[in-house]
């Protein structure tokens, strides 16, 4: 039991570590930058870098089967995907935070939890307002609250309100250290012109192939504009986070399995155990047996007698088991911090008492067949 309960929660923890590289962003994503092409389309040269641009975006929202679109603009990145960071001030306070500029719908591919005020609406983008939304850890670096709504920071040198205060789903440090203002403002303040640096869409409950035909449809669509030859495979570079999932549920499911059966191998060599030591304990008691048939005893007395002794010690012991398996899953999630590979150890108890019931009725007919045996015997013979 103690280690079918270790076996169990580790493979818990690691199912956990593995699902936690989602929670920040939606399982069912599609993450397209831009690259270089490798081959000669329409006239255009090889090498020839793809930028996306507001016109991309546009084309993107027509497409059939797209739930959320977003573009992305880092300001101040040379052209790189993740590279944003932008130099925040308030009063004589400075401090260097992500900016990342983008649409309404981001708020559901990152999973932003808003915690106070709102996110970047359509509004903002028409009239290019100066708002920002930002990260707690922002807010308690500056004013050391969260109830900043309504107060301004000046970002790269541009000032701009606070409308709206954010957490993350997947409780991340590092994605809270950030400020979104809207796309259409930053590339107004920052000399971003038209430009994109991602294009980010889900694609609602799809499968895998299906995810897959969506993306053909946008790789075309953004071939026809761009002019690069959607078989490219280097023109554009695409994360697929419905694909990366569905890989990751197929090894842990395998992992599972595996760990499942190594339960199953530990709980019967259990059971092994328990019938051995039955049989080792009736064969040591055939004298006594003997004595207890000549002074009266029924059949059914002794084969009682056996069975109780048999039933407690596998209860005892398995009780004993399962309070040292949680008791060591509890130390290891106290000690061992969460992370990408590894998350909180647990198990369900309902599949541990149902383990030890299978041990305990296991042991009484590991205790009833040699006890019945001994119980036909005559007591002359067991003397």
């Amino acid at each position: 039991i103690f280690m079918l309960v270790v076996l169990l929660g580790f493979g818990h923890g690691l199912r956990k570590g593995a699902e936690s590289q989602f929670a920040d962003d939606a399982a069912n994503s599609v993450w397209v930058f831009g690259g270089q092409t490798s081959q000669p389309y329409q006239g255009m040269p090889v090498g020839r870098r793809v930028t996306f641009t507001n016109a991309d975006y546009d084309n993107l929202r027509k497409v059939e089967g797209i739930e959320h679109l977003t573009g992305r603009y880092f300001p101040g990145s040379g052209g790189r995907p993740f590279g944003g960071e932008r130099p925040v001030r308030v009063g004589a306070k400075t401090q260097t935070f992500d900016v990342r500029a983008v649409h309404p719908d981001h708020l559901y591919l990152e999973k932003t939890l808003i915690t106070a005020g709102r996110f970047v609406n359509d509004a903002d983008l028409a009239e290019k307002r100066k708002v920002c939304i930002v990260g707690i850890p922002v807010a308690d670096f500056f004013w050391h609250t969260t109830d900043v709504i309504g107060r301004s920071l000046e970002i790269g040198g541009v000032a701009f309100e606070i409308v709206g205060v954010f957490n993350d789903a997947g409780g991340d440090d590092g994605e809270l250290r950030m400020i979104y203002v809207p796309v259409t403002t930053a590339q107004l303040a920052w000399n971003g012109a038209d430009r994109l640096n991602a294009l980010l869409f889900t694609v609602g409950d799809k499968g895998v192939d299906e995810t897959r035909e969506l993306l053909d449809r946008v790789k075309t669509t953004l071939a026809d504009r761009q002019r690069f030859n959607p078989e490219d495979p280097q023109a554009i570079r695409v994360r697929n986070n419905l694909e990366q999932y569905e890989s990751f549920q197929q090894i842990f499911w395998i992992i599972e399995v595996f760990v499942s059966l190594m339960g199953l191998a530990t709980l019967i060599a259990g059971i092994i155990g328990v019938a051995n030591i039955m049989l080792i304990t009736v064969k040591e008691r055939t004298r006594e047996i003997g004595i207890r048939k000549a002074l009266g005893a029924p059949p059914l007395s002794i084969v009682g007698t056996i069975m109780q002794e048999s039933i407690f010690i596998t209860a005892a012991a398995g009780y004993l088991g399962l309070v040292a398996g949680v008791g060591l899953l509890s130390l290891v999630a106290s000690v061992v911090p969460e992370n990408e590979f590894f998350g909180e150890p647990q198990i369900d108890l309902t599949v541990a008492i149902y383990a030890n019931v299978i041990l305990v009725v296991s042991g009484a007919l590991a205790g009833f067949f040699p006890a019945y045996s001994a119980a036909k015997i005559s007591p002359v013979e067991a003397m």
